[in-house]
């Protein structure tokens, strides 16, 4: 009985079934043992491929090349059964799950159901490759800590994260098959945080700290503050820290220190913006020094999607099997991973195997969840509810790390309480903020006024306050608006006039910045229209700063820009208006909305702690307790995903599939095009197009150049010619260029100033939405 077969190779070549079994069980309770689950994971991997002792499935794996079907015989509902007959109708279907979906991903009870009673191909004789499984008493003394947010959440998360375990062991035991098969060495992979990180770490702030300024003086308070917690037991931590003071570094080092003080795995930080995912990532690698122990995740191409069909089975023998695994070889085994809010929680609800495997490196890991108030109200309760898993089940620490923390701990009571009249939110207790004094900091660090003009504004009185004033930034709400300002200060000749949109690639966004911080340093007129991207942790200094009406966390984001290094005699000055004329989408009025009424109070500061809970506290509650949990499925059709799971935990039925097709932190995902803008950006499509396979790092030097459109546009585009796939047969659609019209030189749809010119423009969303494209 086989595995796997090598086409054109004789059978002693190939991996016996009982050698991949025991294989993927060891590798999968390795994996599980960092949650106490490992004999659970051990007899998944033992089942998962019983059903390959079908004489139907060897005959399958025998056949030549030319009459082999890319699917084989179904060789996973075998195991799922047995599960169940061994395990029980509770356990053993919990199981089942993952079992039956090894290949197709986590499904719906019904389906499960289905699979279950399904008539099969006799597979006898499995129980001699399978050997000794667990017994049922072994994994009846699973224990889980009720989760926070609803009690059932607990055992389908246990069901996805067996399934990763199972996956990616899955994954990793076939590729090394492949590899030796091949003459090759199995790939090294991963790796976990090392004392050498962490000294590392601590040389470069060595380095920065200064005691020049105040400000310099608050950050390395910060700092220590936050190290000296590291020694708290892992958990649910808060970091407020005000805009500029130093908080992605402090995040940082405590992660390191608190991984290296309790042995955790690794450190993986999550940033709702995409625009500064190259950045961070650039800063851990090179500034820091961290090298190679940092995994940059982008969404921008995701490598978790399914490829054209290539290979002869399901599973991909031979040598485009292998290219398939390398495509889908992302999963977390690094010790500081660099990836997007998006990548992070769609991957916890994700059903595809591909997904999946990261999520079993979760566990033992600190997790930093930068600018956590950017969290979509319309999924927060799914999203907490895998914040407190994850700290209460899976050994995690989870840091909440933001200028504006969103009220979600108990003890803020800014949460709707639930139906039952239960109150809502994470358990944090005071002594886990790791800022000194978040209230003392934000009256230290204060550098800024707030301006709320009560009567709308039109882009005529924004341009004669540009002109006034030589060195400002003005923010808007959507492209369409920056472009018409830009080309507003250009009419009129204005000095400096720059622009910045999501329309533009990374590298060129990058040549603008470098521009805007010359001329600030020198004093020159720099005139700067934006969206909201250079509010995501761009360092920028303005002495004043207009803000288009956005919930308050944009605003204080806004602010940030303004005054940052506390320069200015005076306070900053920050403003926020209305744009006559614009109408305002309701994705923007339901964040502003509990803005405006926290401005309107007399004697308050808008940026200050009180006023941050109490502009949270309205949104909230103005949304109503069912609207934070929201999903909504492809149709439209809505869907409250903690109740879904609830509903059917009893008897131990979960929505996978559903959930997954319906969780989505962003309605209009964005599909990348990638620009030539420059000899760098050709020569790496030059090396995409020519080498055999991905060349190691083309993915990284590609992602500046990409600019992310809605699929529509991106189809509209490719209709006219204007944007080619790369080797579509090969990697489908991953790869879309900008077609040069002349070689060498800027495609014509490519503004120089403006980035890529689109007849519509749909980004005319708020803020909060804008971060996660």
């Amino acid at each position: 009985m086989f595995a796997h077969s090598i086409p054109g190779r004789p059978e002693d070549t190939w991996e016996p079934l009982t050698h991949h079994l025991r294989a993927v069980g060891e590798r999968a309770a390795g994996f599980a043992a960092h949650f106490s689950n490992g004999q659970m994971a051990r007899a998944m991997g033992l089942l998962h491929d019983i059903g390959k002792c079908s004489d139907a499935y060897q005959r399958y794996i025998r056949q030549d090349d030319s009459n082999r079907k890319v699917r084989g015989p179904d060789h996973s509902s075998a195991g799922a059964q047995e599960a169940v007959k061994a395990f029980g109708a509770h356990m053993g279907r919990l199981m089942a799950y993952g079992i039956a979906g090894h290949h197709g991903g986590l499904m719906d009870s019904e389906d499960l159901s289905d699979r279950l009673v399904k008539p099969l191909e006799a597979y006898d004789g499995w129980c001699d490759h399978v050997g000794e499984l667990p017994s049922a008493e072994e994994l009846s003394g699973i224990r889980l800590a009720q989760n926070g947010i609803d009690r059932a959440f607990s055992l389908a998360f246990l069901a996805r994260m067996t399934f990763s375990c199972l996956v990616d062991a899955d994954f990793l035991e076939t590729e090394r098959f492949y590899r030796i098969a091949a003459g090759e060495d199995p790939p090294s992979r991963g790796g976990t945080v090392q004392h050498h990180h962490l000294e590392a770490v601590r040389a470069h702030m060595a380095r920065c700290r200064r005691d020049d300024t105040e400000v310099n003086r608050l950050r390395s308070a910060i700092l220590d503050h936050a190290n000296g917690k590291a020694a708290l037991p892992p958990g649910l931590f808060t970091l407020t820290v005000p805009t500029g003071g130093g908080k992605t570094l402090t995040s940082l080092s405590f992660a390191l220190e608190h991984a290296l003080a309790h042995g955790l795995r690794r450190v993986i930080y999550v940033i709702p913006f995409t625009s500064i995912i190259e950045q961070t990532a650039a800063v851990f690698r090179d500034e820091v020094a961290l090298g190679e122990a940092v995994l940059e995740h982008h969404s921008s191409f995701d490598w978790d999607s399914k490829p054209p069909e290539t290979g002869n089975d399901a599973e991909g023998e031979g040598a485009a099997g292998l290219a398939k695994l390398r495509r889908d070889a992302e999963n977390w085994d690094a010790p500081i991973i660099v990836t997007t809010a998006v990548q992070f929680f769609e991957s916890v609800f994700a059903a595809r195997p591909s997904q999946a495997r990261k999520l079993h490196n979760l566990a033992k890991s600190v997790i930093v969840l930068d600018e956590a108030q950017s969290i979509p109200v319309h999924l927060l309760r799914p999203c907490m509810a895998v914040i407190d898993e994850l700290a209460r089940n899976y050994g995690a620490s989870v840091i909440l790390c933001t200028a504006t923390q969103p009220a979600l701990r108990l003890q803020d009571k800014a949460l709707p309480a639930t139906p039952e009249g239960r109150a809502e939110g994470l358990d944090i207790p005071a002594e886990r903020e790791l800022a000194p004094d978040p209230q003392a900091l934000y009256r230290k660090l204060k550098r800024v006024e707030v301006e709320w003009l009560r009567e709308p504004v039109t882009d005529e009185e924004i341009a004669a306050r540009f002109a006034q004033q030589p060195q400002m930034l003005c923010i808007v709400n959507s492209r369409g608006h920056a472009r018409d300002l830009f080309a507003l200060l250009r009419e009129q000749g204005q000095a400096g006039a720059m622009h910045l949109s999501t329309l533009m690639c990374a590298r060129h966004r990058r040549a603008v910045l470098d521009k805007v911080r010359e001329g600030l340093k020198a004093g020159q007129p720099v005139r700067l229209i934006s969206t909201s991207l250079i509010e995501a942790g761009v360092d920028v200094d303005f002495p004043e700063v207009w803000r288009a009406a956005a919930g308050l966390a944009s605003i204080a984001q806004a602010a940030g820009r303004c005054n940052r290094e506390g320069r200015a005699q005076a306070m900053g000055r920050t403003v926020v208006f209305e744009a006559a004329g614009r109408k305002m989408p309701p994705a923007i009025e339901a964040f502003y909305a509990p803005a405006r009424e926290v401005m309107r109070r007399e004697g308050l500061d808008v940026l200050g702690l009180e006023a941050i809970r109490d502009y949270y506290e309205a949104l909230y509650w103005r949304q109503q307790y069912e609207a934070l949990d929201r999903a909504r499925l492809p149709g439209g059709e809505a869907l409250a995903i903690i109740p879904a799971i609830r509903e059917l935990a009893r008897q131990g039925d979960f929505p996978f599939a559903t959930i997954a097709r319906a969780f989505r932190l962003i309605d209009d995902a964005m599909d990348p095009v990638i620009v030539p803008y420059d000899d760098a950006a050709r020569e790496a499509i030059h090396d995409l197009a020519e080498a055999p396979f991905p060349p190691a790092g083309v993915q990284r030097r590609l992602q500046q150049y990409v600019v992310p459109v809605p699929a529509k546009v991106r189809e509209a585009l490719v209709a006219t010619g204007a944007v080619q796939a790369i080797r579509p047969d090969e990697y489908g659609d991953r790869f879309m260029v900008l077609v040069e019209e002349q070689k060498g030189q800027l495609p014509g749809l490519y503004d120089p100033q403006l980035g890529l010119r689109i007849d519509c423009d749909p980004a005319s969303r708020s803020a909060e939405a804008n971060i996660f494209s």
